[in-house]
């Protein structure tokens, strides 16, 4: 039988099944940060993650799904180009928020003829614009409603929405949609927001929000997304950790292959009160704004690179997290090594992966930590265990190399390379990419694939 495989896809399905997923969240208003630091769907890396979630979209009072900004549909589409460049990447849309501070879910859910109508809308707005599936941000169930009927209507949400994403693959014999959720991480409010036996039946993912333990909110200085629990931790605070709270939906019989942990590119700040600077410290509010993010007690990590070049950093052992101080400011952040603990941690717990909040904090364009672009997701991403991305071919310091030039004015897309037969060439923003393809398949530029020869 002809053995007939899609050249990229052959490259990233091996990739895929044998590792974890990693989902990774941008925000639709990071575009208004300003010089270097303003982000748009132009600046994702198409093979750096395994799904992308575009957050935010909102539900409008006819309970259907409703944009935002004004250019959402116009990112919508450059976004989900990217996977005419990744075929194996997938694309979701985060659906949440509130609305002078009351979520839009609240009004929504209270009724099956709401529930129903923004079914139907989920459904036509994603194919419209070519997204895999639909990200559930209500946070939280029961939090600025009703704590019961919350908890019991968001379950039939899920249940709602599961079903319709399966018949809607049946009857029009396509690729069911994706479901997932990002949920809290304090045991308090998963106790009073869900019912996780029953929604993680349905859900194809659950984003753990394991961050913002800590904060600027707190009287004693604190870290943001710790991995244990800390010697000055007390009372409800012991369990304000990575450790507490994963372990806590697992009792809670969530299946650990669907639980994503939560990797923030961002920092906590606080403003010291006293001569004391460690873990603990007395601290009333937050650090000044950051010069881009412009949030008080929130740095992103291209924020923190610039900070760290006068500060003091140290390492919390217990925690497995560092954190940095200069003059009354502190800072509790993530690095390279935190991330590395962090992995090591979810591999030990057989989780389903990682998901990162967010990509636009990421030093993305590499213009400020000196470590090339998305340093922190990157160094994910390989510890992890996914295959090095493709790269560039290296051109000579003498002479143009001929390969690194062919791209030059064509249209993203594969190309054969009539040198070698089996390799094929990809080209993404004028860049060259050299493909392989299997031993005894070579490439075949009128399918686009590697087949017999």
């Amino acid at each position: 039988m002809t053995r007939l495989l899609t050249a990229l896809g052959v490259l990233l399905a091996l990739h895929i099944a044998s590792s974890s997923k990693l989902v990774c969240h941008m925000t639709n208003w990071s575009q208004y940060r300003p010089g270097a630091a303003k982000f748009t769907p132009d600046n994702i890396d198409p093979f750096l993650c395994t799904h992308v979630i575009y957050t935010l979209a909102t539900i409008n009072s006819f309970n259907q799904i409703s944009p935002i900004e004004w250019n959402d549909e116009q990112q919508f589409v450059r976004l989900n180009n990217l996977k005419n460049t990744n075929p194996a990447l997938k694309t979701l849309l985060s659906v949440g928020g509130t609305v002078n501070g009351v979520s839009p879910f609240i009004a929504m859910v209270a009724r099956p003829e709401g529930r129903a109508a923004f079914i139907r809308s989920a459904i036509s707005y994603l194919r419209t614009h070519n997204f895999d599936g639909l990200n559930l941000a209500w946070e939280y169930p029961g939090h600025n409603g009703s704590p019961v009927e919350d908890k019991k209507r968001f379950t039939l949400l899920v249940m709602e929405l599961a079903k319709a994403f399966e018949d809607d693959a049946k009857d029009n014999r396509r690729t069911q949609l994706l479901l997932s959720a990002n949920v809290a991480s304090f045991l308090p409010t998963i106790q009073r927001a869900y019912e996780v036996k029953q929604i993680s039946l349905h859900l194809d993912f659950i984003n753990v929000m394991t961050y913002d333990f800590h904060g600027h909110w707190d009287l004693i200085t604190g870290h943001n997304s710790p991995l244990y629990q800390s010697s000055v931790d007390s009372g409800s605070q012991i369990h304000h950790n990575i450790n507490s709270s994963i372990s806590y939906w697992l009792t809670l019989e969530a299946p650990a292959e669907k639980l994503l942990l939560g990797f923030p590119t961002y920092g906590r700040t606080f403003r010291l009160t006293s001569a004391a600077s460690g873990l603990g410290a007395p601290a009333n509010g937050p650090a000044s704004e950051g010069p881009y993010t412009r949030t008080p007690g929130f740095w992103a990590h291209y924020e923190i690179c610039d900070f760290l070049d006068s500060a003091v950093s140290k390492w919390i052992p217990e925690q497995r997290v560092p954190y940095a101080t200069y003059g009354s400011s502190w800072l509790g952040f993530d690095d390279e090594r935190s991330y590395s603990f962090k992995v090591e941690w979810m591999t030990g717990m057989n989780l389903g992966g990682a998901h990162v909040w967010t990509l636009d904090m990421d030093d993305f364009g590499g213009h400020f930590c000196s470590s090339g672009p998305y340093p922190l997701v990157n160094h994910l991403r390989l510890s992890m265990g996914f295959p090095p991305k493709p790269t560039t071919t290296p051109a000579p310091t003498t002479t143009r190399d001929p390969i690194a030039d062919f791209c030059h004015g064509r249209p993203d897309g594969l190309y054969e390379n009539p040198a070698d037969k089996t390799t094929y060439f990809q080209c993404f923003q004028g860049n060259t990419y050299l493909h392989r393809c299997q031993p005894g398949l070579i490439y075949w530029d009128s399918c686009k694939c590697c087949n017999w020869p």
